[in-house]
């Protein structure tokens, strides 16, 4: 091998050139000053084979300084490594043959580091973890370094706002006991016994005993909710919030090794901060004008920054604003019947896309549609499609008001309003399509989520089901997810436009595709990203280890673009999915090349496993 080692020039270049890359910049300064001692600079020419496939284990760790090299595996290429990229260290620390060929792809320098150098300092630190992780690891401890949550904040433990014992009683006793219980002990809920326990709060007592017309020896086994909705104690509050806006509950229940340990209720999270999202639900769940929405998407913007800053991460975020979102629309839909009158039918407001699958965090175009029951109603109403048309444009224009801006394409329940039959027409077409850009169009809609909760969407979902068993109609849906690819070249290099990548054409819609074909194969109803990839690891579809990593990656992902776009907000201008390449850390670099990378070797499996160049 050609190397030539030169004795390091310029102390200080090195030092801060060495530094500035992981792992060394978790290093403290006598480890890294005795790194900077024993690496030798190293010239190695364009083409020259460094390490040897199944050869001997390498006897240094290289970091380039200048220059790129090429890892290959049977002779194809897997990637190439460029400035600030480590080499030879899975090799060194395992004393394992290498599993790539390494060779140069130009001119490069780089540092070599052996194994004994420094080992002491090292030994035991963040260096070994750093080595030794895999890519969803590295990815996982990235997001949570650059995010660490202070004190006080919707980080800790719900379990941490218990204000004291459950209170329980049982099913024989009568609403005035269970009353004068939350008067005497200053609570809003009771838990009540029983083989599946349940629970009675304030709320009951108005709106199914009061407003029901029953009497106060009514037994509250008529009246409890049954199952009680619980979260462990150690679930993070930004969890609970979420939890409860889902669920539409005011009460949570937490639990300590299976056991009901106490209540937190929406006053007690409400205390607990100032600026919770449960203060921005409760305005949406009295609204009383379309005009009282005015400003909402500022409130959501604000509430997104508060809990990046407090270290929750994307995803999570995603979850939560979705639930505020559904109550803003809860909100307009019961405004709008008020205006319009009772509902001739039964009646669902769908949102699909990133709302359906709880992922969106900065309010984007609207995506959403309605659907009412095929069946007449009592009063043998003849055009329900009037009503329902009607509703659709003041929720649509509540929603406008809102800061919801119209969705480009038009996928909005203005124009999306049919009846339960016409719909299920619809899916049976879009899932017969053969032609790429409508199934690619239509495949937004697979990700559909009902906001109330009160017409069931079963025939859309066992439709869904009945295509994931159609290898024909996953082998369309695959090459149509396959449009979109992250940025790299034939050999792995980051291929960036105008200074920076389009993180969501270019990473999350593939991601998102992936994950929709393998849970309909899977047989999932899920919907989340993240879920259906777990879904697909269980129904063994995809392997554990793949699924893991591109939910990391997804996560990853997100949180970049998140970032990119709050920054943008700071700084008047609007939001996009582009980030600037620049504009990130050396380590995030390249973990974005590793995320890619990751993305598109799942997809190739993909168009491998269902031949997508066979399509015509």
């Amino acid at each position: 091998m050609a190397e030539r080692t030169t004795p390091p020039a310029a102390p200080a270049d090195h030092l801060e050139f060495i530094r500035s890359h992981p792992p060394f910049d978790g290093l403290d300064e006598e480890a890294l000053a005795c790194v900077v001692r024993s690496a030798e600079l190293t010239y190695l020419p364009r083409g020259e084979r460094v390490l040897t496939q199944g050869g001997d284990p390498s006897r240094f760790m290289y970091l380039i300084r200048k220059g790129a090299v090429r890892l290959e595996r049977d002779g194809q290429v897997a990637i190439v490594l460029e400035e600030g990229d480590l080499f030879g260290f899975p090799s060194l620390t395992t004393g394992e043959p290498p599993a790539f060929d390494v060779i140069t792809a130009e001119d490069t320098l780089a540092y070599r580091l052996s194994r004994g150098a420094c080992a002491d300092l090292l030994e035991g630190s963040a260096w070994t973890d750093f080595l030794l992780q895999g890519l969803k690891q590295r990815l996982r401890r990235t997001a949570t370094q650059q995010a660490q949550a202070p004190g006080g904040t919707m980080a800790e433990p719900v379990g941490e706002l218990v204000q004291g014992p459950p209170v329980w009683v049982s099913a024989t006793d009568t609403v005035r006991t269970a009353a004068g219980v939350m008067s005497d002990r200053g609570i809003s809920s009771v838990l009540v016994e029983g083989d599946e326990p349940g629970i009675v709060t304030d709320r009951d007592l108005r709106g199914r005993v009061l407003a029901a017309g029953l009497g106060p020896d009514t037994p509250l086994e008529r009246i409890a909710t049954r199952p009680v909705l619980t979260l462990p104690a150690t679930a993070p509050i930004h969890e609970a919030v979420t939890f409860m806006l889902r669920n539409q509950i005011h009460h949570l229940p937490v639990t300590e090794e299976g056991e009901i340990r106490g209540v937190v209720s929406n006053g007690d999270l409400l205390r607990h901060r100032s600026q919770s999202p449960l203060h921005l639900a409760r305005r949406l769940g009295r609204l009383e004008s379309a005009a009282a929405t005015e400003g909402y998407s500022d409130d959501v913007a604000d509430t997104v920054q508060r809990l990046f800053e407090q270290g929750v991460d994307a995803v999570r975020i995603g979850r939560l604003i979705a639930g505020l979102n559904d109550t803003l629309v809860r909100g307009a839909l019961r405004l709008a019947e008020s205006e319009l009158g009772p509902p001739p039918r039964p009646y669902e407001w769908i949102v699909f896309g990133s709302e359906g699958r709880m992922e969106q965090a900065l309010l984007t175009d609207q995506d959403n549609a309605l659907i009412w029951s095929s069946a007449p109603g009592p009063g043998g109403d003849d055009d329900p499609a009037r009503y329902f048309h009607e509703l659709a444009r003041r929720v649509v224009g509540t929603l406008l008001r809102a800061g919801f801006p119209r969705c480009k394409g038009g996928y909005m329940a203005t124009q999306w309003a049919y009846s339960m039959d016409e719909w299920r027409a619809r899916f049976q077409r879009w899932i017969g399509l053969h032609e790429p850009t409508a199934l690619l169009d239509a495949a937004n809609f697979f990700d559909f989520r009902g906001v109330r909760g009160i017409l069931p969407l079963d025939p859309l979902a066992e439709l869904l089901l009945e295509a994931g068993r159609n290898q024909i109609f996953l082998a369309h849906l695959a090459a149509t997810s396959l449009k979109f690819r992250p940025p790299l070249g034939v050999f792995g290099r980051l291929k960036g436009r105008d200074g920076g990548v389009d993180l969501k054409r270019e990473g999350i819609i593939p991601v998102v595709g992936l994950a929709r074909i393998h849970a309909l194969a899977a047989g999932s109803h899920a919907r989340s990203t993240p879920v259906r990839l777990r879904a697909a690891a269980d129904a063994g579809v995809l392997a554990q280890e793949d699924a893991d990593t591109l939910s990391e990656a997804f996560a990853f992902l997100l949180r970049l673009r998140l970032r990119a776009q709050l920054r943008d907000r700071e700084e008047g201008r609007p939001p996009t999915n582009h980030v600037a390449l620049e504009s990130l850390s050396t380590l995030e670099r390249r973990h974005l090349k590793e995320a890619f990378l990751a993305v598109r070797d799942a997809q190739d499996a993909v168009a491998r496993r269902y031949q997508t160049e066979r399509l015509g």
